[in-house]
Formats: structure tokens, C-alpha cells, sequence
């Protein structure tokens, strides 16, 4: 789970503009730590398929948003990938 505090972080390390907390961006950054923090509990809990169906429908979202950023602006999207070391 991502404390308030850590996303908070999260949205100012990828914001736009100041009040910014729903670019695509920002929302990949947060799917982005979720996924991973899920994949840290499902190499402990192997049998955990709700997390595991989680799991699955946030890559898909987080897929989603950069196939979005990737069309309409390439510049934003090589630079999202950069930050959180992504395959493009």
C-alpha cells in the first residue's frame, strides 16, 4: 500500500505544472510503484490470484496510458519511460 506521504512524493516527481495530479504522467508514476510494490508481495504469497488479477488489470491501465502518451506526444512519453527505466 503507498502512504500518503510517498505519493505525494511521487505526484511532485512527475508533475507538469504545481496542482497537477491527474496527467498521465503522474498516473503512470503511481501505477508504476503500485505494480511494483505487488510484485514484491506475490513473489512472497505465490497462491494470491486476486492479487495476482490486480496485478494484471493495473499493467493493463499503466499499458494503456502509455500507448496514449506515446501518440499524442512522443517527447513526454521518451521522457516518462527515461524516468522510471520502462521499455519503450
Amino acid at each position: 500500500m503507498i502512504t500518503k506521504d510517498k505519493k505525494t512524493k511521487l505526484i511532485q516527481k512527475s508533475a507538469i505544472h504545481s496542482n497537477d495530479s491527474g496527467s498521465p504522467e503522474v498516473q503512470i508514476t503511481i501505477f508504476t510503484e503500485r505494480i511494483s510494490e505487488l510484485t514484491k508481495h506475490l513473489k512472497t504469497h505465490k497462491k494470491d490470484n486476486h492479487s495476482r488479477r490486480g496485478l494484471l488489470k493495473l499493467v493493463s491501465k499503466r499499458k494503456k496510458l502509455l500507448d496514449y502518451l506515446k501518440e499524442e506526444d512522443k517527447k513526454r512519453f521518451n521522457k516518462i519511460v527515461k524516468n522510471l527505466k520502462l521499455k519503450g
